[in-house]
């Protein structure tokens, strides 16, 4: 892997784990208001709570590079069903924009999970910053 490639693949996970792990804390911080969406579409409320440990798990997992590919596959499992309940309304344009933005979510984790963080990660068998 050249230089290039090794600081792509780190500034790569940065950008894609930063939409989970703000939602996780948008989330901590507005419990009400994400309960209340949840129930908009049929969701218990006490669904926030594990929510929120996938997002924060899997989003600081893909960041830092440890156990990655786990991390990527939790999220995939949440994105997933939280695409195809939330995000399904293709008549409102705002609503397939958040479709076709959770299938690029659902690629960038994909490729995550065939090729590994990188070097610069926790999961990297040789780190080197140079």
């Amino acid at each position: 892997m050249n230089n290039l490639q090794k600081w792509t693949s780190l500034l790569g996970r940065i950008f894609l784990s930063a939409v989970f792990i703000k939602s996780g804390i948008g989330k901590i911080l507005d419990p009400a208001s994400a309960q209340q969406y949840m129930a908009s579409a049929g969701i218990p409320g006490w669904l926030l709570f594990p929510t929120i440990a996938v997002l924060l798990i899997g989003g600081l997992s893909v960041l830092v590079g440890y156990k990655a590919r786990y991390g990527a596959l939790l999220l995939i499992g949440f994105l997933i069903p939280s695409t195809v309940i939330f995000h399904n309304l293709f008549a409102d344009a705002s609503q397939e924009i958040a479709f076709m933005k959770n299938l690029g979510l659902i690629g960038g984790l994909l490729m995550i999970y065939s090729f590994g963080p990188g070097s610069i990660s926790f999961d990297g068998k040789n780190i080197n910053y140079d």
